[in-house]
């Protein structure tokens, strides 16, 4: 299965945060739209960043509440990895368990075009999973 089939059933939607918008903002954006990370973007399309709950525990632990008031910008990831739709799910999955990256744009012709998360990576593996045991028994009740 390909990155773009997920991408199909749950949508392009990315919420994203301008590299200026506070800490504060950032987690308003994450608790309204019930997600773990947000892209960090100058124009909604490129990526500048990305900014996980693991990212704000990390700064909180290291510089104190004072990093509330701080630009995202000051606190996100910039080596970003990304897939393409075009990605295999199964290299995808091995990828964010090795690095253990959780959320991962999907970019296409230099634009992002939508995120994955692993939950959507292991949901799909389970769907993938439950199909072929449904053929597998579909088979085996028409050869009985």
């Amino acid at each position: 299965m390909l990155i773009g089939r997920i991408l199909q059933a749950k949508g392009t939607n990315v919420a994203t945060v301008h590299p200026d918008t506070s800490v504060t903002r950032l987690l308003g954006v994450l608790a309204d739209n019930n997600i773990g990370a947000v892209v960090v973007s100058p124009d909604g399309s490129s990526i500048a960043g990305i900014v996980s709950e693991r990212d704000i525990v990390r700064h909180l632990h290291d510089r104190g509440a004072a990093v509330l008031e701080a630009p995202v910008s000051a606190i996100m990831t910039t080596d970003v990895h990304t897939c393409s739709p075009e990605d295999n799910v199964e290299d995808l999955r091995h990828t964010m368990t090795d690095r253990r990256i959780r959320h991962l744009p999907v970019v296409s012709g230099g634009r992002m075009v939508g995120i994955v998360s692993i939950g959507d990576v292991v949901k799909s593996s389970i769907d993938m999973l439950e199909t072929e045991k449904a053929s597998l028994v579909d088979y085996l009740h028409r050869r009985a």
